[in-house]
């Protein structure tokens, strides 16, 4: 517990130098507080822009963290250092998941705050976007794995959270990325944090999430296994 909580503290002291990894956390939070608060449009769905920057946070904010951190510190050497100081990679992985989830959910709040949601409906909103952040981090933990250096990383990471992001928005506008989109995680967040009152359309959407959520974990545990964390 000791050196997953040095290796939390050290990412939390190191979140101001790495710009990369802070404008993740912000810039989509930011952008909901403004525009929710400035644009009104006539036939805009109450908190719009809440429900749709929710989406592209929770497809983006994780999975670029993840990847950064874990592809920065091998190409720089910091985390051979960590391993020579007796951290073992499961610690370095947990304390570095557990802040960029951390710091994803003050996110996923502002964006349950600014969709107006109260009570009940306002902590499933947050459970929602925190089991896609789960999500997000594994594949961003993949990539970090899989990768040498930061500058694969980022050609990696870019397609993949553009996919995962926008995947939900453009199933508004075409049936034929709908049927593919509905076996995302992504796709199905979207749709649960936009029928949130309605309890009865939960039960599809948990599973495809969950399945995703297994799928990657299979995947992270095969690269893991055949890379590890070697630089």
């Amino acid at each position: 517990m000791k050196e997953i909580t040095a290796v939390f503290l050290k990412q939390i002291n190191e979140t101001l130098k790495n710009k990369t990894v802070l404008i993740q956390f912000l810039m989509f939070p930011i952008l909901t507080l403004i525009m929710e608060n400035t644009i009104r449009i006539d036939g805009m769905p109450e908190h719009f822009f809440a429900k749709l920057f929710a989406v592209m946070f929770v497809g983006m904010a994780p999975l670029t963290c993840m990847a950064s951190i874990i592809s920065e510190e091998k190409e720089k050497n910091t985390l051979r250092v960590l391993v020579m100081s007796n951290v073992k990679p499961f610690q370095y992985l947990l304390g570095i998941s557990l802040y960029v989830w951390l710091m994803c959910m003050i996110g996923a709040i502002i964006f349950a705050l600014c969709s107006g949601l109260y009570a009940v409906d306002f902590l499933i909103f947050v459970v929602f976007l925190a089991l896609g952040i789960i999500v997000s981090e594994i594949i961003g933990a993949i990539i970090g794995v899989i990768c040498h250096n930061q500058m694969s990383a980022t050609s990696v990471t870019v397609p993949v959270m553009i996919v995962l992001s926008f995947l939900p928005m453009l199933s508004v506008f075409n049936s034929t990325i709908k049927s593919i989109a509905k076996y995302t995680y992504s796709q199905q967040i979207s749709l649960l944090i936009n029928e949130i009152s309605n309890r009865q359309n939960y039960l599809e959407g948990i599973i495809v999430v969950l399945v995703n959520l297994t799928i990657f974990i299979a995947v992270f545990v095969f690269a893991f296994r055949k890379k590890g964390l070697d630089t």
